[in-house]
């Protein structure tokens, strides 16, 4: 089991940029897969980056090259650097732990970007 606390969402305008946090209550260096999702109203929440306890990235196509998921294992936290933000990306973005033996899913509370054009 792991709780996830998120934090750095905000208001921005089109262009700017945003760190999302995601602090978990244990190692994250022992959890397989960390992720960010994001959920736009009245959307599918989706897959916007991953990242692997080996280090390994993936990023959906619409975010590539404009955001980077990184983590600190010392600190348990998981981060999202997000630039060049466009008003497409406004939705509520939630911090995803996939946990060993069969990957099951954690997930935090969210937390809102908004990005305004």
């Amino acid at each position: 089991q792991v709780q996830l606390v998120e934090s750095g969402g905000g208001l921005v305008q089109a262009g700017e940029s945003l760190r999302l946090s995601c602090a978990a209550s244990r190692k994250i260096s022992e959890i397989p897969i960390m992720a960010w999702y994001r959920q736009a109203p009245g959307k599918q929440r989706d897959l916007v980056a991953s990242i692997s306890s080996t280090g390994s990235t993936n990023y959906a196509d619409s975010v590539a090259g404009r955001f980077t998921i990184s983590k600190d294992n010392a600190k348990n936290t998981v981060y999202l650097q997000m630039n060049s933000l466009k008003p497409e990306d406004t939705s509520v973005y939630y911090c995803n732990a996939k946990v060993a033996p069969v990957l099951r899913d954690y997930w935090g509370q969210g937390t809102q970007v908004t990005v305004s054009s």
